[in-house]
């Protein structure tokens, strides 16, 4: 009985040695509080009480940046919140470096983003958004050498601009449509009136051109009222053309 006992506990004692480590996962093994090496995925087998296994995950990992005001350099408050992607290279600098390596990246990148967005100027931020993502991703990576882990991308996701500052905006916006249309229907007009010039100069050209233009438009409108007017008048609006040309 006293065999068969000790027999139990010897196969428990080797059975809890077992950890088996996923594909994609790295085991950083600890003899004795000690670092002795990194384990690939498979099935390991570990001393109980002397030897212990900590797991780093090598998987692509996610981590929001919470939203929070920065000022801009123009000293514009927005608030703007983003997107960290991220991942282990070398497990055994990850997990004896840093206590929580997720947690102390999101705190670098939120320094960051305050960091980077405060030497830009909000039309900057607004129109170059991704150039901001990348200065705001090699801040961190300075701040994070030597952890073995790789910043893959940093993404700003929204900004929020103050009440008053998107009434200003939408009016700017409102104003510069207007003056693209008053330019437009400037373009406009002069190109018609150059037209007209140019078929006043045709009719002109011929004989009795401006009466039977005249003529055409009265037969095209359905009320009209005739005047009899000297064919010497038209044929005065030609010589005026004439001289406007020389």
């Amino acid at each position: 009985m006293e065999i068969l006992i000790v027999a139990l506990i010897v196969v428990g004692f080797i059975a809890k040695g077992f950890h088996v480590i996923n594909q994609f996962e790295r085991g950083v093994i600890l003899t004795l509080g000690k670092y002795t090496g990194t384990k690939k995925p498979g099935l390991i087998w570990l001393v109980p009480i002397f030897q212990k296994l900590l797991r780093a995950d090598l998987r692509v990992t996610t981590l929001d940046i919470p939203k929070q005001e920065v000022i801009t350099k123009d000293n514009v408050p927005v608030y703007i919140n983003g997107v960290v992607y991220f991942l282990v290279e070398k497990p055994e600098n990850a997990i004896l470096g840093v206590q929580n390596y997720a947690y102390a990246i999101s705190q670098y990148a939120q320094a960051a983003l305050r960091d980077g967005v405060g030497r830009i100027e909000l039309d900057t931020l607004l129109t170059e958004r991704e150039e901001v993502a990348n200065t705001i991703e090699r801040l961190v990576e300075q701040e994070i050498s030597g952890w073995g882990i790789k910043i893959i991308s940093i993404k700003i996701q929204d900004i929020e601009l103050p009440a008053d500052m998107k009434r200003i905006m939408a009016r700017q916006a409102e104003a510069e449509r207007e003056r693209r249309a008053v330019i437009i229907q400037a373009e406009g007009e002069l190109t018609a009136s150059e037209n007209l010039k140019k078929a006043a100069i045709n009719l002109t050209s011929i004989p009795g051109g401006l009466s039977l233009r005249a003529l055409t438009t009265i037969e095209k409108s359905e009320k009209a009222t005739i005047f009899a007017v000297p064919f010497e008048i038209f044929e005065g609006f030609k010589g005026l053309i004439h001289k406007n040309e020389v």
